[in-house]
């Protein structure tokens, strides 16, 4: 069995969807969505912000891409660009949302431990509580990981992602149908996505201009797929605790101001509907985010 990813220039066939996250903190949910949804901007702020182009650009500004990166690491590490003893005062936060196409061709939130079948559609919208760098990876019943995202073909490599500014996986704004959803198809397997979040780029792993260069030199080296060494941080980085909050409200669709800013590169407001699941760092001195979601076809 295989993933095929193909996000806006390229197509994705996964299997079933079942959500698994790392160690968990007693936090009350209500804390954990508040603290999430406080950083969000006001209509208004929104609004105002009403002529940016279509599809920003995740490449990092000029000042962001001369400040020092740091690797993956399972536990509380500081900021390298902060001064020394001072704790960064935000906690790394990432919210997921599964939708799937109904039988109208709408959007509409999904259930991710619910059984799927041949033929349907899913997409994963994620957002952040900051400005930071998005990596997703994915194995194949157990296999070896390779990097799903940042990807050659898209966002020209890069993965830098701003505060409560939407991304999806894939893109509703693709030029066609079929690229627009996650197709599960007739095999059945277990495939694993890591989302990782961090406030600085993973040293090993290549992105924007470093990434070209890696896959045009010899096509066949991508995807990427990252050392032992680098993959052992990040699967540890699973087990780091979080603080989470989840829903079971579903069936609602997405609404035209999610698409817009999705479309148009604008924050979604407090006003919109919060995540599905949100999961956020037990310490404002983590500097990385891991968390999996298990995609299980039968």
């Amino acid at each position: 069995m295989r993933l095929k990813v193909f996000l806006v220039g390229l197509v994705a066939v996964v299997f079933a969807v079942m959500g698994t996250v790392p160690a968990l903190t007693q936090e009350p949910q209500e804390d954990v969505r508040g603290a999430f949804l406080t950083t969000r901007p006001k209509s208004a702020e929104k609004s105002s912000k009403s002529t940016e182009s279509p599809r920003p650009s995740r490449r990092r500004p000029k000042a962001v891409a001369a400040k020092t990166t740091v690797s993956v690491s399972a536990g509380s590490t500081a900021v390298p660009n902060d001064p020394p003893g001072k704790a960064t005062a935000q906690k790394l936060g990432l919210g997921l949302t599964l939708f799937t196409r109904d039988s109208l061709g709408l959007a509409v939130r999904a259930d991710p431990s619910r059984t799927f079948h041949k033929g349907d559609r899913v997409r994963v919208l994620l957002e952040t509580n900051a400005d930071g760098y998005l990596y997703i990876f994915n194995t194949t019943n157990g296999g070896a990981p390779v990097l799903i995202y940042p990807n050659r073909e898209l966002d020209e490599g890069g993965n830098y992602i701003r505060s409560h500014i939407p991304f999806e996986i894939p893109s509703s704004a693709a030029s066609e149908e079929r690229l627009r959803w996650l197709v599960f198809d007739e095999y059945a397997g277990t495939e694993r996505l890591y989302f990782v979040f961090t406030r600085d780029p993973l040293q090993g792993i290549p992105l924007e201009d470093e990434l070209l260069a890696y896959c045009g030199e010899a096509k066949n080296k991508c995807p990427f797929s990252p050392d032992a060494e680098v993959w052992m941080k990040i699967e540890k980085g699973v087990d780091a605790p979080l603080q989470i909050s989840a829903t079971a409200k579903f069936g609602k669709a997405q609404t035209g101001s999610e698409r817009d800013a999705v479309e148009r590169g604008l924050g979604l407001s407090k006003e919109e509907p919060a995540p599905s699941l949100i999961l956020m760092s037990a310490s404002a001195n983590t500097a990385t985010l891991v968390t999996v979601l298990d995609l299980v076809h039968k």
